[in-house]
């Protein structure tokens, strides 16, 4: 399958060379490598791209100019010329632009001339090259929010079937899993980064910081619940306190689909807590050791709440009467 890129860069090379032979630029194709090489998958990605080839190669073309007018047009001075500019360019942080530079470069030291028509016709090659790709940039790009959505749908029914699968631990430990939806998560959540990033770099104004919060969000509550799963390894036994805990973490799993902080289930944990308080001491060591590691449990579930609660849009308050 043909991606955007590639049609992209098709119309952008063919629309420079026409271009280029309407105002009588040589070679007309040269337009078109460089709108070839001006063409990029973000906007913002596509500007600077451009940007640094235009500077680069204005540059280039400088340094060429000085150098074949000094020493003339001899193979070795195109050695001296990648010897001086190129260590420059790259200091300059323009090392995008030394391929585009040296095209450039290379047609002057083919017409063995340095002349105002020549530089001319080598500064409208790039602009019509380079105003092409930039054009072409601008224009379209793949639309993202609906992969983003689809990754956030996606993440909380992990997120969902994660928390189901603690709470079938804590009511029966002997319940066996194999952890597939941890792996998934991670690799979701690595997914939308990479795509809210492109999504920022295509947004060039009016950009709203949704989606890079909201990953980033689910990145670091991934990791609470890594921590959650060390701890409720530690609950080998069924315990009162435990059925109480897998009962919030059900209510979890449909909370975590909410697009705002609800705070039923901190809420339900904080009154469970108060519960535990009012329960018998342990008799035995083993079970001190499972409520112990439930207590933990439930603390490491509030960190996770408190993520939620920092990063999500509060619950509305209902209109006064």
């Amino acid at each position: 399958m043909i991606g955007i890129r590639v049609i992209k860069t098709a119309i952008a090379g063919l629309a420079a060379i026409y271009t280029a032979m309407y105002l009588g630029l040589t070679p007309a194709l040269s337009a078109g490598l460089l709108a070839i090489l001006g063409v990029e998958v973000t906007r913002m990605r596509g500007i600077r791209n451009v940007a640094t080839r235009m500077m680069a190669s204005v540059l280039g073309l400088f340094f060429a100019s000085l150098i074949f007018t000094l020493l003339g047009f001899e193979i070795w001075a195109l050695s001296i010329f990648i010897l001086i500019a190129f260590p420059i360019l790259t200091r300059l942080k323009l090392k995008e632009g030394i391929v585009t530079s040296s095209v450039i470069v290379f047609h002057v030291f083919q017409k063995e001339e340095v002349s105002l028509a020549l530089i001319g016709n080598e500064i409208m090659l790039l602009v019509t090259g380079l105003g092409w790709a930039t054009i072409v940039n601008m224009l379209y790009m793949p639309r993202e929010e609906h992969k983003l959505k689809d990754l956030r749908h996606r993440i909380e029914a992990t997120f969902s079937k994660i928390f189901q699968e603690l709470a079938m631990t804590l009511q029966n430990p002997r319940h066996m899993w194999n952890g597939e939806e941890l792996l998934l998560a991670d690799d979701l959540i690595k997914q939308g980064q990479d795509r809210s990033s492109t999504y920022q770099e295509n947004r060039l104004w009016r950009y709203e910081a949704y989606w890079h919060t909201y990953f980033e969000m689910r990145s670091q509550q991934l990791e609470s619940i890594q921590q959650m799963l060390t701890l409720i390894a530690l609950v080998y036994e069924k315990v009162p306190q435990g059925l109480l805990l897998a009962d919030v973490l059900l209510r979890l799993t449909e909370e975590v689909k909410s697009d705002v902080y609800i705070g039923a289930v901190e809420r339900e944990l904080d009154e469970l807590e108060e519960r535990y308080r009012e329960m018998p001491l342990p008799q035995t060591r083993e079970e001190f050791e499972v409520r112990a590691a439930v207590l933990q449990l439930c603390h490491e579930l509030e960190r996770y709440l408190s993520i939620a609660k920092r990063w999500k849009k509060p619950m509305p308050r209902p209109a006064s009467a």
